[in-house]
């Protein structure tokens, strides 16, 4: 259950805490990266689910309740397997799609350099600590965030780049640590499913 909750808070931190939650408060957002973080939040969830269950069938001595329980774990190890796998090969996909983005409000706000696109190319640079795409003369008249390096921070789309295998990388540690736990979770309750059976035969 802990676990769960851990996994929960971890995705809700990503998602809206982070760099990357300034790319979903407009209307194109990376789909990739955030389906990945919505996968994370319900896997915890359904860890924090089942944890109870299975707190419930050691506390009766349930072997159908630790059995679910079993089967469960073994479920979500199997997801958090696929979606490691999804999360490795799809970083790129992510990365790309993030630059797209920023591409996008970079030539909108050059077209129309007021209102509400000078707003939103401000926040990409505030939330990413950057200003441009490198070229000095092209960051001339952009809402620079202040006291920014330049041109050590000048380029956003390698920030970009930067913040999600940063973020990635967050995520897969979690996964790996999560993996474990489950693992454990299932060899504990096929142990303790053993032992129950074996008392009963035993009576």
């Amino acid at each position: 259950q802990l676990a769960g909750l851990a996994v929960i808070a971890c995705g809700l931190w990503l998602r809206f805490g982070g760099p990357m939650a300034e790319f979903a408060t407009d209307k194109k957002s990376p789909e990739l990266f955030f389906m990945g973080l919505y996968v994370l939040v319900g896997a915890g969830a359904i860890m924090s689910a089942v944890g109870f269950f299975g707190c419930c069938g050691a506390a009766r001595e349930s072997q159908c309740l630790i059995g679910t329980f079993f089967a469960c774990l073994l479920v979500i190890f199997a997801g958090e397997v696929t979606a490691g796998v999804f999360a490795f090969i799809g970083k790129n996909a992510a990365i790309q799609e993030a630059k797209k983005i920023y591409d996008d409000a970079y030539e909108d706000y050059m077209k129309n350099p007021v209102g509400k696109v000078n707003s939103t190319i401000y926040r990409y640079h505030v939330a990413l600590q950057c200003c441009g795409k490198g070229n000095v003369e092209q960051q001339t008249g952009l809402p620079c965030p202040e006291n920014i390096q330049l041109p050590k921070a000048s380029n956003c789309l390698v920030e970009i780049q930067n913040v999600i295998d940063t973020n990635l990388h967050l995520v897969g540690i979690v996964g790996i640590a999560i993996a474990s736990i489950t693992i454990f979770g299932m060899i504990f309750s096929m142990v303790l499913c053993c032992t129950i059976r074996n008392m009963r035969e035993m009576i």
